[in-house]
């Protein structure tokens, strides 16, 4: 089973109907080069712009008709999209993905959960769960969970979408990603036997520099010494639609002996991971809970 995902990595225009009418296009093409997923940067239908006086401005609603575009061109293309935008929501809109499968029909919409409350996204509303699905590919049947830029730095963001199942994880972004952005969603994939597909605006959309990128979690093989290098796709800076490929035959084969994972966790050693009590010296004023 090859599972194909392309990552959208493209400049967005001023308008939300320029935004859907490109998406559109780029979903039609995804499709043409093979894809089974077609995956958006972050806050696609605003090309991530957030206006601090009026946030809901430029929101839309999860149900509204830029969104469930989406949904019916997914069943006209029989191929599953992850749209991006910002969901209007009450009091303060959110950073969300909706997943539909190649029937339309919707999955989950995920908002994220840790927003940036240092920047822009103080004035977002977070999210407070993580989803995963069972998606119906082309290719096959494939436990698809999500989560967006920011929540790549925290480890217990993908360990809980593994632990809910997940063998593939999508990464909706908008930053810079250089060498230790990139080698944390290396480790998020490593660490939980995972694939991690991440797409990205491409330079020269303020503060991000393209380098989507594909890991499928794969560092061992049993004909091959020494460690693997398990990164499936990195794009340059420029515009583009880049199609990354996973053995998924490969992946669960890995899963199901490695010692990663769910394998040996002591689940019973880490109550202090739950604790809401902040030490110095990571106190933050701007923390929102």
């Amino acid at each position: 089973m090859k599972l194909k995902i392309a990552l959208l990595q493209l400049l967005p225009k001023n308008t939300l109907s320029e935004q859907l009418e490109l998406g559109k296009s780029a979903c039609e093409k995804a499709k043409q080069m093979g894809a089974d997923i077609a995956l958006f940067p972050e806050m696609w239908s605003c090309g991530y712009r957030i206006s601090e006086t009026d946030p809901n401005s430029l929101a839309v609603s999860a149900n509204g008709e830029f969104v469930n575009a989406f949904g019916e061109l997914a069943k006209s293309l029989n191929m599953a999209i992850g749209i991006t935008f910002l969901e209007k929501f009450s009091p303060l809109p959110r950073n969300s993905l909706t997943l539909f499968d190649r029937h339309g029909e919707r999955k989950f919409t995920y908002a994220k959960v840790h927003t940036c409350d240092f920047g822009d996204e103080r004035v977002l509303t977070h999210g407070n769960e993580f989803f995963v699905c069972n998606l119906d590919t082309e290719c096959g049947d494939v436990r698809v969970g999500a989560m967006i830029c920011y929540d790549r730095e925290f480890p217990e963001s993908a360990r809980i979408l593994m632990l809910k199942g997940a063998e593939v994880i999508l990464v909706p972004n908008a930053c810079p990603m250089e060498i230790n952005r990139l080698s944390q969603l290396r480790a998020r994939a490593y660490e939980n036997m995972t694939a991690i597909a991440t797409c990205n605006y491409p330079a020269p959309h303020p503060d991000c520099n393209g380098h989507s990128s594909a890991f499928d979690g794969i560092a061992y093989l049993p004909d091959m010494p020494g460690s693997r290098d398990m990164c499936v796709l990195e794009s340059g800076e420029q515009e583009g639609i880049y199609l990354s490929e996973l053995d998924m035959d490969m992946i669960r084969e890995y899963r199901s002996r490695e010692v990663h994972g769910d394998s040996y966790r002591r689940p019973e050693l880490y109550k202090q991971m739950i604790s809401e009590v902040k030490n110095p010296p990571f106190i933050r004023a701007d923390f929102r809970k």
